[in-house]
């Protein structure tokens, strides 16, 4: 069976892994325990809360991995309890979000039994690049010492 690529047009190059940055979402999203919320705190400042109750700190985790957020709880079973009914598992879970290229993770909170994680989103700068054309016998020479002249400029957003 032939998988159907998203960015298979000739006007989209090098986004490959923008798709395996879609493969990996779809696949994170599909369980929907610990639920959460993601919040707009200031113009660049973002939080994920997550309903993480009856875990401790020692019990959590939050790690970057490869652009990913990935936070993991695991509980441990206490022998010395005894249950005549028990309906609030001791369940692991891992829970990940996939962040843009350059958002940073500022720190992290356990309240009331929400895990806060904040972060922070740069401002993003556009650049613009003038690339200078060669003409002539210069230009189709093929040399491996032709260099190519570029003006960057950047521009705050």
């Amino acid at each position: 069976m032939t998988r159907m690529s998203l960015f298979n047009s000739p006007f989209l190059l090098g986004f490959d892994e923008l798709e395996n940055l879609l493969d990996r979402t779809a696949k994170a999203s599909s369980d929907g325990y610990p639920p959460y919320n993601i919040e707009q705190l200031a113009e660049d400042g973002l939080r994920i809360s997550l309903a993480v109750a009856s875990f401790n700190d020692d019990e959590l985790s939050v790690v970057i991995e490869d652009r990913q957020l990935v936070i993991k709880g695991k509980q441990r079973d206490d022998d010395q309890r005894v249950y005549l009914h028990r309906g609030i598992a001791a369940r692991q879970f891992q829970r990940s979000f996939v962040l843009a290229e350059g958002i940073e993770v500022t720190g992290a909170s356990l309240t009331n039994g929400l895990l806060h994680i904040d972060l922070v989103r740069p401002k993003v700068e556009v650049c613009k690049k003038v690339i200078k054309i060669n003409t002539g016998a210069s230009a189709t020479q093929g040399s491996d010492n032709q260099t190519i002249d570029v003006e960057t400029k950047n521009v705050s957003v």
